[in-house]
């Protein structure tokens, strides 16, 4: 065995343990405090009652912390993923279904700054002279928060998911429009005067020269779009409402179920590190090791 899968059977046993570790500490702090028969409605006024029903909070015996356990949580897992395709009306659908339908906005958002942003910071980074003129307007677009766009586009595109695809779009086009700019005019002088000196049409060098050289900084961009884009969709999808899996996670906050919510944050994890995964493998395609 190498160096290499040595370091990573370490790894992955000691991400093991962290999360057994993690789960017992779950566990102990969820277990059901002093006797079977206690009442955890003990000392409280018929108005803190009330309001701890509201909050979620399950006052029978034992249960008075309201967080769910892990075998709770385990269930509740096992109920959304053993039937993940059902449609029952607006509010109650698959949570596949409502993952299905974040994802479709996310891909056509990123989809549509691909489009713009690649081009766009090809020709920027090709021209010091485009350089220039554009870093202004990139500087103060760049840090406006992705949310705070959306008044407007609910305003002027009067859609409420056109809006969240939007939305999307302009978190999405930054970072990939920042490194292409920056990856095509980080390539070799070298390997520019090769091509100059052999003659090459400038088209037959932007794609054959320079775009294999910017590819790893370019899907380095695209890598971090789209992480961006993944957190912002969730937010957006809470404010706009109909279907995804932010607007799950909205609505069971809405009907009090924790654990609902809960697999829905940790879903959205385990997504989010799928797509990372993905564009980590496409980067490393990409990248050329001397």
């Amino acid at each position: 065995m190498s160096s290499a899968e040595t370091l990573n059977a370490r790894a992955a046993l000691l991400s093991v343990v962290i999360f057994l570790v993690l789960l017992g500490a779950w566990y102990a702090a969820t277990a059901s405090p002093g006797s079977a028969g206690a009442s955890s409605t003990a000392g409280l006024s018929a108005e803190q009652i009330e309001y701890a029903k509201m909050m979620g909070k399950d006052l029978s015996a034992g249960k008075g912390s309201g967080f769910p356990t892990p075998l709770q949580m385990g269930q509740t897992i096992w109920t959304h993923l053993s039937n993940p395709f059902y449609d029952n009306g607006p509010n109650d659908k698959g949570i596949a279904i409502q993952l299905a339908h974040s994802l479709a906005r996310v891909g056509l958002g990123f989809g549509l700054a691909c489009l713009v942003a690649i081009p766009l910071g090809f020709v920027i980074g090709m021209s010091p002279l485009l350089r220039r003129a554009f870093d202004p307007f990139i500087q103060i677009l760049k840090p406006i928060s992705p949310l705070a766009w959306m008044p407007l586009a609910l305003y002027t595109i009067k859609d409420a998911s056109v809006s969240g695809i939007f939305v999307i779009f302009i978190c999405s086009v930054w970072p990939m429009l920042v490194n292409t700019a920056f990856g095509v005019s980080a390539v070799k002088k070298d390997w520019l005067n090769v091509a100059a000196t052999l003659e090459v049409s400038p088209l037959r060098k932007a794609f054959l020269v320079i775009l294999p050289a910017a590819a790893p900084t370019i899907f380095t961009g695209m890598r971090i779009s789209m992480g961006i884009a993944w957190l912002v969709i969730v937010a957006a999808e809470m404010l706009v409402g109909g279907t995804g899996i932010g607007y799950f996670v909205w609505n069971e906050w809405n009907n009090l179920s924790l654990t609902n919510v809960i697999f829905a944050v940790l879903l959205i994890g385990v997504v989010g590190m799928l797509l990372d995964l993905g564009f980590a493998r496409l980067q490393k395609g990409v990248t050329y090791v001397e």
